[in-house]
């Protein structure tokens, strides 16, 4: 058995983020293999999301010292109680160390005698810095789109408009205020066929409410609500030319952004941040751009309008990369050597983030 361990009062919450995504395709993955896997959740009882996850087994506990009785492989998820385990534990970090140093304590506390994952090859490099280990010691395994993105029937749009969409929460961690400030450069706003949508991801937070606010009142945006499924995500990207992630680099870093892998193998262009773990999700299809510079979004933009479409061979080629089957054989390399696990082949994970954009 692996059980993923959710943060401890924490409903795992649909459609919100790439930690939720991951460890619920990881676990459908491991399920389809005939290997046993579950989402632990703590202090919530039956109301802890299990109900948007008909097909995942959840076991909810009273409190975290009950991690401690569990039988197989505990894998947390973000940050790891402390408690003893039957076997040596993992917590995969799907998040950037903390900015301000009095973390620093509770992060090195959290981690000892547990095997650290990291989600791109940028972050297990930040990770290793911060906790003072070896970079061999922090293992990667790389997240995934799921296959709905690259199935998704692409949707002409009738007329010239060029459509954009930011998928990231409503947060400045995620650049909604760049993309908010682009808004206004010439070459944006004179050009009256670009329109512009914005999913309420984190709307429910105090910081999302504020901004959710924003982008209602801003006439040159259309707010849609947000989904809950990555077949919805899938569909919403199917009927959008170009996605943006300009992820904020001063206070917070991408350690990945698998919105960029889902909308490469939609057939999107990606206009991304320079920055972080967002260069390693190049499959063909990404412009990076100088992080927090409203005026180079602006451009990396207008050079995606004027290549067109993505031609349908980056789409192909995107499909082939950061695929559920991969992430689910990269995790189980980590969590159990190829000596002592028997299981179907393991393909090798070739990171293609070198990749040059056309």
């Amino acid at each position: 058995m692996i059980n993923f361990i959710w943060p401890p009062g924490t409903k795992l919450p649909a459609g919100t983020g790439g930690s939720e995504n991951y460890t619920v395709g990881q676990v459908r993955e491991l399920i389809r293999r005939g290997i046993s896997a579950q989402v632990i959740t703590i202090g919530l009882g039956e109301k802890d999301g299990r109900s948007e996850f008909v097909d995942i087994p959840f076991t909810s506990l009273e409190n975290q010292s009950q991690i401690s009785q569990l039988e197989g492989t505990v894998v947390f998820i973000n940050e790891a109680a402390y408690v003893d385990t039957m076997s040596p534990a993992f917590v995969i970090m799907h998040i950037p160390p903390p900015h301000r140093e009095p973390g620093r304590a509770a992060i090195m506390k959290m981690i000892k005698g547990r095997t650290l994952i990291a989600t791109s090859i940028y972050a297990a490099r930040l990770w290793a810095k911060y906790v003072h280990r070896d970079i061999a010691d922090v293992h990667v395994a790389f997240p995934f789109a799921e296959p709905c993105f690259a199935t998704q029937v692409r949707k002409p749009f009738q007329g010239p408009n060029v459509r954009i969409l930011f998928a990231g929460r409503l947060s400045a961690q995620k650049g909604i205020y760049t993309m908010l400030e682009m808004l206004h450069i010439d070459i944006i706003k004179n050009n009256h066929n670009l329109v512009f949508s914005v999913t309420t991801a984190g709307a429910d937070k105090p910081e999302g409410k504020i901004i959710r606010m924003l982008v209602d009142a801003h006439p040159g945006v259309t707010v849609i609500p947000s989904l809950k499924t990555p077949a919805a995500m899938a569909e919403l990207m199917s009927v959008h030319d170009i996605v943006i992630m300009p992820s904020n680099s001063q206070y917070w870093h991408e350690t990945f952004g698998i919105v960029s892998v889902e909308a490469q193998h939609s057939g999107c262009w990606v206009v991304a941040s320079n920055d972080g773990g967002l260069p390693e999700t190049n499959c063909g299809g990404v412009i990076l751009v100088k992080p927090d510079d409203s005026e180079a979004l602006a451009e990396g933009i207008q050079l995606a309008i004027e290549r067109g479409s993505l031609p349908a061979s980056i789409r192909r080629q995107a499909a082939n990369l950061f695929t559920v089957e991969q992430s689910v054989d990269n995790l189980l390399q980590v969590l159990f050597p190829p000596h002592k696990l028997i299981v179907q082949p393991i393909k090798k994970i070739t990171l293609r983030s070198s990749i040059k954009t056309p």
